[in-house]
């Protein structure tokens, strides 16, 4: 039999409006964790309460609270606390590990399927669902995350390409250079929209901390620190005009991009990675990112070493 083990990890900080939903579908899941690391990030709402009330009913969650910060951190701050819980973890008794915020509701089979299909494809590294929200008319509406990417809110991870990548940066597009860096060493970070792997986002992407706004322009910012190429950009800056907020939403993306170039705020330091970055993006400007995407894992496949 496969060995399906797995350790989830989630920060949180005052969720008590929507984490009910979240450990309810995690009770429910198919496929249940192993161990589930919580990390109550100096929460001032009901949040330690109800992950008491939890814990004390299902022995395989474990809580781990922090002081309280004073204010709610992304980026970083999530990292830094994602670490803490993942600090007391021996992590090669696992074989999956899944990076999971709390405001989230997972479909029932989520877990079990995203472990199948690593195991029939042992070189998709990391992967996940799709993000939907719901909006002012009740719709569930996509958050259009591109399929090469696993989403930050809930990343399942070989352990193997976890470790292998080195884990994840403690900056703003921590979410986005572990894919990167995972494609380059010949993994396959990969997300699919199938109907059994959508789940709702509770709380839209980017809007976490202050506002949308705010959301929009670090994730400029983000790419900025990556290294991202400012062709691609602009193309996504426009891309996501056509998305609410309509045009100011890609507008606060340019503007913390070009901000951090004229400021020459610090990249991440690895050259070799950025130059891998800049290339995909040029070609999936060029030909498509589903093209380029096949086009670089092909090349890549010699360097997984698993």
């Amino acid at each position: 039999m496969s060995d399906r083990s797995y350790v989830v990890v989630s920060p949180c900080r005052n969720e008590a409006e929507f984490m009910r939903r979240t450990l309810d579908s995690m009770v429910a899941q198919t496929l249940r964790p192993t161990l589930w690391v919580i990390v109550d990030d100096g929460s001032t709402d009901e949040t330690p309460q109800i992950l008491a009330d939890y814990a004390a009913a299902h022995d395989w969650i474990k809580i781990i609270p922090k002081p309280d910060r004073g204010h709610r951190a992304v980026g970083p701050g999530v990292i830094e606390a994602f670490y803490a819980g993942l600090d007391t973890v021996e992590l090669s008794d696992y074989a999956y590990l899944c990076k999971l915020d709390l405001d989230l509701d997972l479909p029932p089979r989520y877990f079990e399927i995203l472990a199948d299909r690593i195991e029939a494809n042992p070189r998709i590294g990391t992967c996940s669902g799709k993000a939907y929200f719901k909006n002012s008319a009740g719709d569930m509406v996509s958050e259009n995350i591109t399929d090469e990417m696993s989403l930050g809110m809930t990343k399942f991870y070989s352990v193997a390409c976890f470790q292998q990548i080195g884990g994840f940066v403690r900056e703003v597009m921590w979410d986005g250079i572990d894919c990167h860096k995972a494609r380059k060493m010949g993994w396959t970070p990969v997300s699919w929209d199938d109907p059994e792997l959508r789940f709702d986002h509770l709380r839209p992407m980017g809007s976490s901390q202050q506002s949308i706004f705010t959301g929009r322009k670090r994730h400029g910012f983000g790419q900025y620190y990556m290294g991202t190429h400012p062709l691609f950009l602009l193309a996504s800056a426009v891309n996501k005009m056509r998305q609410p907020p309509y045009v100011l939403g890609g507008l606060a993306m340019v503007q913390g991009y070009f901000g951090a170039m004229l400021r020459r705020e610090t990249q991440h330091g690895d050259k070799e990675l950025i130059a891998f970055i800049r290339a995909y993006q040029l070609r999936a400007l060029r030909m498509g990112k589903s093209k380029a995407i096949a086009q670089i894992e092909a090349e890549c496949a010699a360097n997984w070493a698993p």
